[in-house]
């Protein structure tokens, strides 16, 4: 486990949030992890410990557009609206993982609004 003050404040913050927000079935988590350079979704079924549909800033399409990163979040969370679409999947709950709800984050949260998820 890394021995950064700030990594060690965020899986602190992480585990706290987990306790009180968990995703079924009808209802997955969606699961937010940022790096530096992209940024990475998952709809998850924590009952049985699956994960349903998954997007990120490495997709083809994605990545192949020259725009910044928190416009690619938007795109990013476009992309998992569709796939949860595909899925029958209407509504999720958001799992912030730690990080601020602002910038890319809230970017995300933003674009799967726009593509039709509620949460």
């Amino acid at each position: 486990m890394s021995t950064d003050p700030k990594v060690i404040r965020r899986q602190k913050l992480r585990w706290r949030i987990r306790t009180n927000v968990q995703g079924t079935a009808q209802k997955p988590r969606l699961s937010v992890f940022r790096s530096n350079k992209d940024i990475y979704v998952q709809l998850i079924d924590d009952a049985s410990g699956v994960t349903l549909a998954a997007a990120s800033s490495r997709q083809k399409d994605i990545a192949a557009q020259k725009v910044a990163k928190s416009e690619k979040s938007v795109l990013v969370g476009k992309a998992i609206a569709a796939a949860a679409k595909n899925l029958g999947i209407e509504t999720c709950v958001f799992d912030r993982g730690g990080y601020l709800y602002h910038g890319r984050v809230k970017s995300i949260a933003d674009g799967a609004r726009e593509g039709g998820l509620n949460f």
